[in-house]
């Protein structure tokens, strides 16, 4: 397990009871670097969304709890945030709760001259995703798609 993902798996660990007893569940976490600097980003949601004061309330105890257990060696920037409606699919539970819905997705390397797909999200398994682009069932290996979010429809 690479620092990164032991770092997410930790922080994710601290955060499921804060984000419990706060009446909201974890989406996600991630740990990137972007501009030289470290992002420590927990997303939390809850049917109906969550407002900003969850998100303070939860920024704070997970800033607490984090500051008890300091396993960053790292200087972060933490953020608390709703994962918006445009959010990623990562995790097999993303897409259990996204099957019916309008996605868009991006691979890593084209596929047939086309790195980006959009369409319905029909199945997953633990190796792909099968979107349905225009009455027509497309698979996508997962570890070559390098973004699959819920489409934004306006």
């Amino acid at each position: 397990m690479s620092k990164k993902d032991d770092i997410e798996k930790k922080t994710e660990a601290l955060l499921t009871p804060i984000a419990e007893a706060n009446g909201v569940r974890v989406y996600d976490v991630e740990y990137v670097k972007e501009a030289g600097e470290w992002y420590l980003r927990a997303y939390i949601d809850k049917d109906g969304g969550v407002d900003i004061n969850e998100c303070v309330d939860v920024s704070h105890a997970l800033s607490d709890a984090l500051d008890v257990d300091d396993f960053i060696e790292e200087a972060y920037t933490l953020e608390v945030s709703s994962p918006g409606l445009g959010r990623q699919l990562k995790k097999d539970r993303h897409f259990a709760n996204s099957i019916g819905q309008d996605v868009e997705l991006k691979l890593f390397k084209a596929r047939d001259g086309v790195k980006e797909f959009a369409g319905t999200l029909k199945s997953f398994d633990d190796t792909t995703v099968t979107v349905t682009i225009n009455d027509t069932d497309e698979t996508f290996i997962r570890k070559e798609i390098s973004v699959i979010k819920l489409a934004l429809d306006f």
